[in-house]
């Protein structure tokens, strides 16, 4: 979630009106923005709209256990951004300050960039909450257009009143940190209703990540996988309890071998689920 070149079309934002966007601010450096080799993907879902889950028994036996909780999921970054910076970095409100309107975000060394691996993961989760019973929005409608801003994002959870949203991202830190963590709001006025809700969202999303993946607590920022901060406008401009996941660090070799196995990324879905489950259950 490192990378700054550029923020969303108006015309994508329309299509979205989404949530949370992610990496106004994260860890890491690096590079790159549109993206190159890219993994197979899940199936899609439409911006914005709240498609329901259905209720027949799932795989997993818990099928129609969240029914009626309406989730927000944000894919951060999108991967038409970086043709167009001047739109991506035109200044948002975020309420305590301005900031660009999305970034590009980051990608491995081998050219995965974070746009694609959080379609991936998002639409993956959306699947399983869906079998659950729960109606999901994502925040874009693909991986080639651009944005939508931060601010959009956030928006979309406030209308629908989610239950709970989350924004997901992919850090581009120094080739020595590994690890995930989660991104908790601080209270700026405003989003001061939501902050106790998203400290128990982000335990729970913490603790089913980490026991799902095995992926360990980041060992380059936040105290035992959790950073609070108050400069990211999907945080700061929610009303709903969200939090974003940084879920690994695309800039390191074996943080970016499993983030590029669409295996694993189903594994991460499947414990980010776990971990709606215990929040919404």
């Amino acid at each position: 979630m490192r990378i700054h070149r550029g923020g969303p079309a108006v015309a994508g934002i329309a299509l979205c009106l989404g949530a949370l966007t992610a990496c106004n601010g994260s860890s890491g450096t690096s590079g790159g923005g549109g993206g190159a080799a890219a993994p197979p993907t899940a199936g899609a879902s439409s911006p914005g709209s709240l498609e329901g889950g259905q209720s027949p028994a799932s795989a997993t036996g818990k099928a129609a256990s969240l029914e009626g909780k309406v989730i927000v999921i944000d894919p951060g970054h999108n991967g038409g951004n970086a043709d167009h910076p001047s739109e991506i970095n035109k200044q948002v409100k975020i309420g305590n300050g301005s900031k660009a309107c999305d970034t590009t975000g980051t990608e491995t060394k081998a050219g995965y960039g974070e746009h694609a691996f959080t379609w991936d993961v998002s639409n993956r989760l959306a699947k399983i909450l869906r079998s659950r019973g729960a109606k999901v929005a994502l925040t874009r409608k693909d991986d080639k257009s651009v944005g939508p801003c931060v601010t959009e994002r956030a928006a979309l959870g406030n209308r629908l009143k989610a239950d709970a949203a989350l924004s997901i991202h992919a850090d581009g830190a120094s080739a020595s940190g590994h690890g995930f963590h989660i991104i908790e709001p601080v209270s700026i006025g405003p989003n001061s209703g939501m902050v106790s809700g998203s400290a128990k969202l982000g335990s729970a999303l913490r603790a089913a990540y980490h026991e799902g993946t095995g992926i360990p607590y980041s060992n380059y920022l936040g105290k035992n996988a959790i950073d609070r901060r108050d400069d990211l406008g999907g945080l700061n401009m929610s009303t709903v309890p969200k939090v974003f996941i940084e879920c690994g660090n695309m800039q390191n070799e074996g943080d970016a071998a499993k983030l590029s196995s669409a295996s694993f990324r189903q594994r991460i879905a499947e414990s980010l689920a776990e971990g709606f489950q215990t929040y919404l259950g």
